[in-house]
This record gives structure tokens, sequence and C-alpha cells, in this order.
């Protein structure tokens, strides 16, 4: 059955070998999938094809039927993409970083950091934050602008059993809305009802 996200026979190669082949899934709004397996499985090289961050060796994604690739800005606005990178900018201050990324996606910085609990550091520079608490400023972009589809590669890395807590709020909160997440995990996640895809 085709879903609003449509993996159709992906294929990818990365240093000249096949990483993975004939992939096919559907997801449909309020799905959750646990991208599942070893190191090396391609569970990063599926997310980034899946962002249109990279393009695959056969096959496509489709979104409402349509080949992602065929309108890439499009498709941007409506992913974020969380990968192992934190991306954030050392001299300015978490607040300084929401408010840059909410001028391009939307949404109120001031909620973000109290979505992550980082509203008490808000004015501090991003340098003095702890990976953890740079981790949670990451996952507060998430929330800015109204984008369906968030994939995420390892998003509780570096952070607290309070901080994992409040990742599970916000992605409760994105499925109850018609969102999708997929989320590459070597740990369990706070997604009841999530399926598993292993590669």
């Amino acid at each position: 059955m085709a879903g609003l996200l449509d993996a159709v026979d992906l294929a990818a190669r990365r240093g000249g070998r096949v990483v993975f082949a004939g992939l096919s899934f559907a997801a449909q709004p309020g799905d959750a999938l646990l991208l599942l397996g070893p190191n090396g499985a391609g569970k990063s090289t599926l997310l980034r094809l899946l962002a249109g961050l990279l393009r695959p060796a056969a096959g496509h994604v489709a979104w409402e039927g349509e080949d992602a690739a065929s309108d890439p800005a499009a498709h941007g606005a409506r992913t974020r993409y969380l990968g192992h990178q934190d991306a954030i900018k050392p001299a300015l201050s978490p607040e300084e970083d929401l408010r840059f990324w909410s001028r391009l996606r939307g949404g109120d910085p001031a909620a973000a950091l109290e979505a992550v609990g980082l509203s008490p550091l808000a004015a501090l520079p991003c340098r003095t934050l702890s990976a953890g608490q740079r981790r949670r400023l990451a996952l507060a972009r998430l929330t800015l602008g109204d984008a369906p589809l968030w994939l995420l590669d390892e998003p509780t890395l570096g952070l607290d059993s309070a901080s994992v807590e409040r990742l599970g709020g916000l992605l409760a909160a994105h499925r109850a809305r018609g969102g999708i997440v997929l989320a590459a995990t070597h740990l369990p996640l706070p997604m009841p009802g999530a399926r598993e895809l292993r590669l």
C-alpha cells in the first residue's frame, strides 16, 4: 500500500560497494520507523537518501506519489534532518541560533527552547554548553516550522534520561499532528508503536 512517504526499490553504494539494494517501505501520517542494524549497515546512508542529500544508486523516494527528487526545494521544506553533528555556531547563544532558524522556517524560538529545557541557558554562548545540551539545542530546531518528515540519526546521542523523556514528548506530539519519524538508533527510543526496519 502506498504511503505519504514511499521508498521504492532503493539501492545505495558507498566506497564502490553496495550497502543495501531492493529496499522498499511506506510510511503514513503518524508513523514511526526505527532503523536498526550494525554499524555500516546503511542506516545513516538511508536517512541521507530520504532527506535528498544523496542520490540513490537505484530506486526513488516518493512523497504523495511524486518523486521527491523532481522538486528538491519542496522536499527540503517538508523535511527536518538531524545528523551526528549538531551544526551549532559556538559564538551564538541558543536563543540566537534558534532565532536564525526561525527566520527560515517559522516557529517560536522561545517555545523551542522551553520544549527541550534550555530556557535558563538561552543567553549563554553555545561554546559553554555540554554535549548533551548542544544535542538538545539541535533537537529544538526540529520543532520550528511545520515539516512533516523528521529524519533522525542517533537522536539520543549525549542525552541524559530526562532529556530522552523530553524527546519522547516531542516525537509523540509530532506524530499526533500527522508527522512521520524515521530514526536510526542502537538504543531504545521512546516511540510507542514504532515499526522496525532492519538493515
